[in-house]
């Protein structure tokens, strides 16, 4: 059976560069918004995280209806963190829409899942953004795409692939190079023409594999996929099965089961080949298992999902401050938290340690986990985190560590610096293309080496550059890598800071802290430009003698401080420090607090 009434797409596209955008329009323009309603910006990134980072971070699910077909689409995170969304998604889906900004080109992360989907030999639209941009290179970009999927070994459909030229602000498509145009119909054309129908046989037992999970506190998990074969009915029984077999077969009921339409989940009784579906009512459903009928058990094949990276010791808060400002402090609070993002999110891991209060949590990559820390922190829970640390592997007993592919965009004049702050961090440069007054360098480096180097990346360039990366494979291990080549300064005692005492403080380096803040003994204060660390007294007064003026302490200038956001706290961390995490706060310490008992433990050491 093929069904002509049903189209099934995926988005690629690179951070930025307007997916989120064009499917606004799409809604729009198919009339999937009433007259009157209120129409929101970006309407798929749902979260308050996405909506001010302007990242898609969960992939999610829309539709829309032109000419009485249904179009499925399904957005994909384009952070290469994010990785373990993508490699299921494209098991949804007949075809992927390739959407390239006409200025920046194709980058490094959009290369990582275009790669899956030509893998699964998908056939490929490619959409050109954002082509009334002033500084829009269309016939070079075009180029460097083809390039890609050469390179990427696309077969020769693949290489066919039709070209739309869009500007999805202005919500317009053209298949002409240079063309104006005055909607999308162009693009809604192709993607009806050139993507395959959904095709299965509808007689056969029901086959569903579960390609992505959301989560309800009312109904629990909600499992997303869709339908290989067969019908899938509300109330059937089912059994739910896994191909990799972590689990033993077990017998559940469909109770609800919906279909996306447009913005909202409409309840449907039944469902069959090509649907995307979303079903509750099963517990333990994961990504991975598959849905089969109950006198014909057989799970379908399922990628599986690349392996964390970088692993953070996350626990329970112990400062002098502990417990002021979060909801969530205990030890069993934030335990039961981290296992509960284990239900949804399947590339983190989380591992209990011999104490009960620490808790090792693995992801892929930096921001990976950092978005972690944030969603928590928001929702009320108090904790503390250590330094990142890479995940060493041993192959074939040689010692390796996970590399990156990393590109650099950045002016000409600061190329030199970067280029040698990427070998003191064991960076090997591949290549260096000029791009008028800027230079492009493709490197290979062990993750550790881009570990806390994002803000020193920025003061090199002056703030014009721009880094991305993504993960590349295993490789033998590179040896030392010195993380950070400046100190700390630490607070002395318990008390509020004062402007006397940071006065004199800031000689010693740049501060993080300005006046009236309370700090406790061994608490991160600022910077110091040496490798040592130093100890300053922030909380000091002025001794008052009867000779002076009172007003004469105002004259005393302080220097800007610097506020840390959450990435440039993880990236300052040293070994022995930890970052404490509240709602309201966040502040750098030392683990070991006091002076003396610090200066001991590394005397042994």
């Amino acid at each position: 059976m093929i069904r002509d009434d049903l189209r099934n797409i995926a988005i690629i596209a690179h951070v930025d560069h307007g997916k989120t955008t064009l499917v606004d329009e799409m809604l729009k323009q198919c009339g999937e918004y009433r007259e009157n309603q209120a129409i929101t910006e970006r309407v798929m990134d749902s979260n308050d995280l996405e909506k001010e980072r302007g990242i898609t971070i969960l992939a999610k699910n829309t539709s829309v209806e032109y000419k009485g077909i249904k179009i499925n689409i399904v957005d994909t995170p384009g952070h290469a963190d994010f990785s373990g969304e993508v490699e299921r998604i494209f098991k949804m889906v007949d075809g992927a829409i390739l959407l390239v900004d006409a200025a920046e080109g194709p980058m490094p992360q959009t290369r990582f899942v275009l790669e899956r989907a030509l893998e699964m030999k998908k056939s490929i639209i490619i959409v050109i953004n954002k082509i009334d941009r002033p500084d829009a290179r269309i016939s070079e970009v075009i180029d460097e795409i083809l390039e890609l999927l050469i390179d990427l070994n696309a077969d020769d459909n693949q290489l066919d692939s039709p070209i739309v030229y869009c500007s999805a602000r202005a919500g317009t498509a053209t298949l002409e190079e240079g063309g104006e145009g005055t909607d999308l119909i162009p693009l809604l054309d192709t993607i009806i023409s050139h993507v395959p129908c959904p095709e299965g046989d509808e007689t056969l037992p029901v086959q569903m594999l579960v390609s992505s999970i959301d989560y309800n506190d009312y109904v629990g998990r909600i499992a997303i996929g869709s339908i290989e074969r067969g019908v899938l009915r509300q109330n059937q029984e089912v059994y739910i099965t896994d191909y990799h077999e972590k689990h033993a077969p077990y017998k559940a009921k469909i109770t609800n089961m919906y279909q996306i339409d447009g913005l909202k989940r409409t309840a449907v009784t039944e469902a069959s080949v090509g649907d995307i579906v979303c079903i509750s009512g099963v517990a333990d459903i994961t990504i991975g298992d598959t849905i089969c009928d109950v006198n014909n058990i057989e799970p379908l094949p399922f990628v599986k999902i690349g392996e964390p990276t970088i692993e953070m010791l996350f626990c329970v808060n112990d400062s002098p401050f502990a417990g002021k400002e979060g909801k969530f402090v205990t030890s069993r609070q934030i335990r039961d938290r981290l296992y509960k993002e284990l239900l949804k999110d399947v590339s983190l891991r989380v591992t209990d340690t011999d104490s009960t209060d620490r808790f090792l949590v693995a992801g892929r990559g930096e921001m990976h986990l950092s978005i972690l820390i944030e969603t928590m922190r928001r929702e009320g829970y108090e904790f503390a985190v250590g330094t990142p640390r890479v995940l060493v592997k041993e192959i074939d007993g040689v010692k390796c560590e996970p590399y990156e592919k990393l590109i650099i965009d950045a002016p000409k004049d600061s190329v030199g610096t970067v280029i040698e702050s990427l070998g003191m961090r064991k960076g090997e440069l591949e290549n260096i293309i000029p791009m008028g007054s800027r230079s492009r360098l493709s490197y290979i480096i062990p993750s550790r080496g881009l570990l806390g180097y994002r803000s020193r990346f920025l003061t090199e360039t002056k703030g014009e550059g721009i880094m991305n990366s993504v993960f590349d494979s295993y490789r033998e291990y590179k040896g030392d890598i010195a993380r950070r080549y400046t100190g700390s300064l630490i607070a002395h005692e318990t008390g509020t800071s004062i402007t006397y005492g940071l006065f004199n403080a800031q000689e010693r380096g740049s501060l993080f802290i300005p006046a009236g803040v309370e700090v406790y003994e061994g608490m991160v204060v600022g910077e110091s430009p040496k490798s040592g660390d130093i100890v300053v007294n922030v909380c000091k007064r002025k001794h008052v003698t009867n000779i002076r003026a009172a007003g004469s302490d105002d004259a005393l200038r302080l220097v800007p401080y610097k506020k840390m956001s959450l990435e440039q706290c993880l990236e300052f961390l040293g070994e022995d420090e930890l970052l404490e995490v509240t709602p309201k706060n966040l502040r750098i310490r030392k683990t070991i607090l006091n002076k003396e008992l610090r200066l001991k433990s590394e005397r042994h050491h």
